[in-house]
């Protein structure tokens, strides 16, 4: 039997921690999932925040899955909404892997700024004949 694993990695906050929104939303998560065809899923703490690991039999269950109300609104509640929350498929955190990733520097677009040109100015000079005096002489 094969099994599609998905993850979902919740980030502590700057106010409040993964684990207290663990604490507040995993059982109903849990009990979503078991409901609609949940074969097996884990919890697990890390340091940054928590990992939730959920196989279904079939991918199109994790869809139906995610768009539940009550997991909507578990995902919504997540401590840093803007940077706290990765839904991806596969088995999460480091899947066993001994060594930290280290991401090369990015290429192409995002590797930095472009450049923009200055705009150009255009300088008139003045000319270069000496002025005239008052008398009407000019100045040699």
């Amino acid at each position: 039997m094969e099994l599609h694993w998905w993850s979902i990695e919740v980030f502590d906050g700057p106010r409040s921690s993964a684990a207290r929104w663990q604490d507040s939303f995993g059982n109903a998560l849990v009990e979503a999932a078991v409901t609609h065809g949940a074969y097996d899923w884990e919890w697990h703490r890390h340091s940054w925040g928590v990992l939730f690991e959920i196989a279904f039999r079939a991918d199109e269950r994790f869809t139906e899955f995610r768009d539940l109300p009550a997991v909507r609104a578990a995902l919504d509640a997540v401590p840093d909404p803007v940077n706290g929350l990765m839904v991806y498929p596969g088995r999460g955190g480091s899947s066993g892997r001994v060594q930290p990733r280290r991401p090369l520097p990015k290429s192409g677009a995002g590797a930095a700024t472009i450049p923009v040109e200055p705009p150009r100015t255009e300088l008139h000079l003045a000319s270069t004949e000496p002025p005239v005096t008052t008398a009407g002489v000019t100045a040699a």
